[in-house]
């Protein structure tokens, strides 16, 4: 998040005992106070210590933090003694400013709201690494370098993609350096050549099952992206690559040259047509291919061979190889329209015939209305510039013809009035949604075509809206999501696709809606927006404002605890309730914070998520130590946030926990918070592995684990949180494989941790090896385990339903009136509803 010049920090804020003053409100809800600290240290402005602006892209950081390292390594000045200090700070400050999640807590925050992050340590790599090994492509014009935030909206565009996963210590990938760039200038316009650096993108590459380097896919919508297995060499890439490459080269002969081309230019498409002669130069089969590549859906490629279509040839006057281009509309008997092209060059060809291709269909304040009224229309405003990008939005009728959006243009020049009534200020492009001209979206993300793309398909299936004063939603009568954002602002641009997201997910349940400060200053500032992104719920006449991660699922999770919340939020007198009167079994969390304190807010986000992770085992509530000051000092409260655990079972109803660690993230609090429960779950022995999971009559889910296991550990709270689930219907156990290695042999157990389910069906031994359950998440396992039982449960009635009841019939039991009675009236009632337990030969 964008904020003035950060201030003064650390971990936690401490308490003032005077009244704090008010700086900074939202709509009188949002505090900003400066806090006394222990030990005070201003705050470095990291986008100074790395030379760029705030509105730098992740690739211009990249650059400008290699040039510093290059400068500043220690390496570079051992006789300086500051140097690996200040390197350090160079080093952070481009760690930080690198990742979206961090940028944004930093924006917003400081240095302060970065306090529960790991500071890496004081390490970093070597000057040779810096130089030779770090951003691979960042200077290559030709070769996209893509990241998390970007990769899936480039992949899904429509457009042809080429990505090579890399490492950047991986000496493979420096191998291919060389001839990916010239594979990459080889392929311009026909297939998009992108680079991900998983060193800085290791979740993106986990999450696309990148396990080696190079990786080397293909990417198109509407296909599986597709693994390169051959050898590195440039032919063989450019071989690969042009096989997806579907755009056909038609030989044009007396049989079908006229009823090919009339068809074309009645579909509104061109002809690029080489005529290869006896003499001249005639394009190569491999240009031909490219160029109907880089030219697909706006113009046909051909050739024809005047050896053989002389007659054909001398009636195009054409007497030497040449390439014509024939534009949509024009007519094979005018001369005068074709366009005789010089160059053999393939983006010298391309460029001609781009510029020459008929422009986007212009929108005027007449028409403007009638077009849009019931139609999906991607609007190009535009100042009175040409440019060779407005040559290239010539592509976009094309490429979205399939998403049913048509394009047109709109010049403000000619049409201020129109673009004055939008707050267009600058050339833009907006998608309108067909709902008439006031629902549309401005595109605010990288001017590139893949990008435009990406973004009108989005937009027109989503319901985010730009806001303007005139539909501001300030009558409160409907919920909505507004964002208060920058255009400059990165974090805001990332969080966009997000907010579409999320607003398919919530349609008809609340509306989304953005705002842009830098042209609605009044309103912005009426709302005492001062950093972005902002992002605030209003409902009816409660406001609330987002603070969590910039994804579709904090948003809604956001949301849900808006509309069902986990915490509780207390004031003296529902505390003393809640609290100081639980029950014995009750146990509860309370978070002590102030609204000003910067690691109170990054705390907010991971206290909701934690409260639903423990809901039904932990109550979780909150106390704002702003409003309730004098509350906060006598519960001895002295720093923000305060974390604390009220046990169950307590002697004492005042009796608390205070968290200690480090990390104020979901699972750390979980974790510590679930150890202070008695255990659900019961430890396994051998003997009680087989006796009661194997051989018992209950169902069993067991966690097979080793103690120096990491994940193992990672995993524990979460079982425990199973075993609360299921407790009642399947009972858990654990089991160490350290200690009964052979138990976990003879089970089959490869991996730490494995869970597995063992139901009991019906017979006295079951499977050592159990059920396999692939997931270390409580719901679900908890999930699974249900679905399954729900599975056996036919199963396992008709198995109790159709026994034989065998009762000892020695003569006691039989001599027994009362007995005797019991068993007729048992085996009558059983046969009534169809269930015959006993023959006549039982009696």
């Amino acid at each position: 998040m964008e904020s003035l010049p950060p201030g003064k920090s650390r971990q936690a804020c401490q308490v003032q005992n005077q009244q704090m003053p008010w700086s900074r409100m939202l709509l009188g809800s949002l505090i900003v106070f400066s806090c006394l600290v222990a030990s005070v240290s201003s705050d470095e402005d990291y986008y100074k210590l790395l030379k760029v602006s705030r509105e730098a892209t992740t690739r211009e950081i990249r650059q400008a933090f290699k040039k510093l390292a290059l400068i500043m390594h220690p390496d570079k000045n051992p006789h300086d003694e500051t140097a690996h200090d200040k390197f350090l700070k160079v080093t952070r400050a481009y760690e930080v400013l690198k990742d979206d999640d961090l940028r944004k807590k930093y924006d917003k925050y400081g240095e302060k709201g970065l306090q529960d992050e790991q500071q890496g340590g004081g390490r970093y790599e070597s000057w040779n690494y810096y130089r030779n090994e770090f951003g691979i492509y960042d200077d290559d014009l030709e070769i996209v370098t893509l990241d998390r935030g970007d990769f899936d909206a480039a992949v899904n565009s429509g457009e042809l993609w080429f990505v090579n996963f890399y490492f950047p210590r991986c000496h493979h990938c420096h191998e291919l350096a060389p001839t990916w760039r010239e594979f990459a200038k080889e392929m311009d316009g026909v297939i998009r050549i992108g680079a991900v650096n998983c060193g800085d993108n290791n979740r993106l590459c986990r999450s696309k099952g990148i396990n080696s380097y190079p990786s080397l896919y293909i990417y198109k919508a509407g296909m599986n992206p597709e693994k390169y297995f051959g050898d590195r060499a440039k032919e063989s890439l450019t071989k690969f690559g042009m096989q997806f490459v579907k755009s056909r080269v038609t030989e044009l002969w007396q049989g079908n040259v006229f009823t090919e081309i009339e068809a074309a230019f009645s579909s509104g498409v061109g002809w690029l047509i080489t005529f290869c002669a006896d003499s001249g130069d005639c394009l190569e089969s491999q240009t031909r291919q490219k160029l109907a590549g880089m030219l697909e859906g706006l113009v046909n490629v051909g050739w024809m061979d005047c050896s053989t279509q002389a007659e054909l040839c001398d009636s195009f006057e054409v007497t030497t190889s040449t390439t014509a281009f024939f534009p949509p509309g024009s007519s094979l008997k005018n001369k005068g329209s074709v366009l005789f092209l010089q160059s053999l060059d393939t983006r010298e060809i391309y460029g001609e015939v781009m510029q020459h291709l008929p422009d986007l269909e212009a929108l005027t304040k007449e028409t403007f209305q009638s077009k849009l009224a019931h139609h999906r229309w991607l609007v190009s405003f535009s100042f009175g510039q040409k440019t060779m990008a407005s040559h290239e939005y010539k592509k976009l009728k094309a490429l979205l013809k399939a998403a049913h959006i048509q394009v047109g243009k709109v010049d403000c020049l000619t049409d201020s009035e129109l673009c004055v009534s939008f707050y267009i200020q600058k050339p833009c492009i907006a998608v309108f949604k067909g709902l008439g001209i006031h629902d549309f979206e401005i595109h605010h993300g990288k001017d590139v075509l893949y990008n435009i793309i990406a973004f009108a398909k989005e937009s027109v299936s989503a319901h985010v809206t730009t806001l303007r004063p005139e539909n501001f939603p300030s009558d409160g009568k409907e919920p909505w999501l507004v964002d208060f954002f920058a255009p400059w602002c990165p974090p805001c641009r990332a969080l966009l696709p997000e907010l579409r997201k999320a607003s398919i997910q919530l349609f008809g349940q609340m509306k989304f809606g953005t705002l842009d400060c830098t042209v609605h200053e009044r309103l912005c500032s009426m709302y005492n927006i001062h950093a972005y992104p902002t992002t605030v719920i209003f409902n009816k006449s409660s406001i609330h404002e987002y603070e969590g991660h910039h994804s579709a699922d904090g948003i809604l999770e956001f949301i849900q605890d808006l509309v069902d919340p986990t915490v509780v939020t207390m004031d003296p007198d529902s505390f003393a309730e809640l609290v100081k009167r639980r029950k014995h079994s009750e146990t509860w969390m309370v978070d002590f914070y102030a609204p000003w304190c910067g690691p109170c807010q990054a705390l907010l986000p991971e206290w909701r998520r934690m409260a639903r992770a423990v809901n039904g085992m932990i109550k979780v509530g909150t106390v704002d130590c702003q409003k309730h000051h004098s509350f906060c000092q006598g519960e001895s409260v002295r720093a923000y946030p305060e974390i604390r655990l009220y046990p169950q079972n307590a002697n004492r109803r005042d009796i608390y926990q205070s968290y200690n660690g480090w990390h104020r993230d979901a699972h750390s609090l979980k974790v510590w918070a679930v150890g202070t429960l008695p255990r659900a779950s019961v430890d396994l022995t051998p003997d009680d592995f087989r006796n009661k999971v194997i051989g018992g009559k209950d169902h069993w889910v067991v966690d097979f684990y080793a103690p120096w296991c990491g994940p193992c550990q990672h995993f524990a709270p979460e079982f425990e949180v199973l075993a609360r689930m299921v407790k009642g219907s399947v009972r858990a156990g654990k089991v160490d494989c350290q200690a009964h290695y052979q138990t976990c042999q003879s089970a089959g157990i490869t991996a730490y941790p494995s869970v597995r389910f063992y139901p009991h069906l019906g017979t006295k031994k079951r499977d050592q090896g159990g059920e396999h359950v692939n997931s270390r998440d409580a719901n679900n396992i908890a999930d699974v385990l249900h679905q399954r039982l729900q599975q056996l449960s036919p199963w396992l009635q008709g198995k109790a339903d159709n026994f034989k009841v065998s009762f000892l019939r020695n003569s006691a039991t039989l001599q027994s009136p009362f007995c005797f009675l019991i068993l007729v009236a048992i085996s009558y009632l059983l046969q009534s509803s169809g269930n015959i337990l006993f023959s006549g030969t039982d009696f």
